[in-house]
């Protein structure tokens, strides 16, 4: 009989992680608090990395997949001063596959493929095993109970299933995004177009910074960050709209009008806090119960999380599935606790590399953005 997992979560952590074990033959239950896949927007853009991201879809068998729909070109990146100046304009070789992007709804589409993801199973508590008992007990929002082997919680920053291997919680960084969308920038807003190019544009000043990037079909993604007190967070509403882009266009005051046009076109405006979990979050191994992702790492999001993630995912998958099988339950532990081992290492040092990159990129001096930007993007 095959071990009962499941496995909480259908972002990319939790999807690469039952496709990888779904094309080693075994069973794996997606289980989804949101009612449908289409239930709410997919986001904007990823760019998957070689080495991470790219090889956990090789894993996964999807990477010639992955290449038909991924955009080379938007690896493109622009920097411009508040004055509007260039200073940075960097473009791929055509051949360039480093790190291209794809739209977060096609990279959802492609790993989910044909699993049967369980939707509309809200998690609301997981309760461990003992080691002779009737397996990890998962209940649910419904009031529904069911019983697992292994449970994994790829549920992101508020994971439901974090507490039941740590205490933990994500703490606020001090930075604050404030999200707005473009849509058909390419005949609507030309010279919006024009400015942010085939992938990139980002502005830096004075603990702010506003990053414009492209998904496919001319829909562009617009990141207003600040740093400041909690006070200065909460005069962004992103219900009123008008007062949202009012106050925004105010926290960026003096900046050089067609910078400012990605927030005056700006159709619709969402506040979202950065947290993060320390970077040297572990925890004493539970038997039946893991983490992966932000569930595990919470860390700011610059380019890091989300394939780390999926490689995570892809290695737990390929962890079990060179357990022997149907194995014991204890083979199936020893393989999960190895994983972590390594996975803690390996997030540790990018949660560091990231912490102190978003302190570089909202900064009281932009030119710690500039440096960082040289140090990291090839020639």
């Amino acid at each position: 009989m095959r071990h009962r997992i499941a496995v909480v979560g259908s972002g990319p952590a939790g999807l690469t992680f039952a496709r990888v074990l779904h094309r080693h033959g075994h069973p794996v239950t997606v289980l989804e608090r949101d009612p449908a896949r289409d239930a709410r927007p997919a986001g904007g853009t990823l760019d998957l990395h070689e080495g991470l991201g790219q090889l956990a879809l090789e894993k996964a068998g999807l990477l010639a997949e992955f290449r038909a729909l991924s955009r080379p070109e938007g690896q493109a990146m622009r920097i411009l001063d508040t004055t509007g100046t260039v200073l940075r304009d960097w473009r791929p070789r055509p051949d360039d596959r480093a790190n291209p992007e794809i739209d977060r709804g096609q990279l959802r589409d492609l790993l989910l493929g044909s699993l049967d993801v369980q939707w509309g199973r809200g998690v609301t508590q997981v309760v461990p095993a003992a080691r002779d008992g009737d397996g990890v007990l998962v209940r649910f929002a419904d009031g529904r109970q069911e019983t697992f082997d292994l449970v994994i919680g790829a549920d992101g920053a508020w994971s439901r299933v974090r507490p039941a291997v740590s205490s933990v919680t994500p703490h606020c960084t001090g930075v604050t995004l404030v999200e707005t969308s473009l849509d058909d920038v390419d005949t609507r807003h030309p010279g919006l177009a024009r400015l942010i190019g085939d992938g990139s544009v980002a502005v830096y000043g004075v603990n702010r910074a506003l990053v414009a990037q492209r998904s496919s079909g001319g829909h562009v993604k617009v990141y207003a960050q600040f740093r400041g007190p909690q006070d200065l967070h909460t005069n962004v509403d992103p219900v009123d709209v008008e007062a949202a882009r009012s106050n925004l266009l105010a926290l960026f005051d003096g900046w050089a009008a067609p910078v400012l046009d990605l927030l005056r076109h700006g159709t619709a405006f969402a506040r979202r806090p950065l947290y993060a979990l320390p970077a040297s979050h572990t925890w004493t191994h539970v038997y039946g119960v893991t983490l992966l992702g932000d569930a595990a790492h919470l860390m700011p999001p610059l380019g890091a999380g989300a394939n780390l993630a999926m490689l995570e995912g892809a290695e737990l998958a390929e962890s079990i599935a060179a357990v022997p099988g149907p194995g014991d339950l204890d083979d199936l532990d020893k393989a999960v606790r190895t994983f972590e081992e390594r996975m803690w290492a390996r997030a540790g040092r990018w949660a560091t590399i990231t912490m102190a990159g978003l302190e570089h990129l909202v900064s009281p001096d932009p030119s710690e953005a500039l440096a960082l930007f040289d140090e990291v993007q090839p020639s």
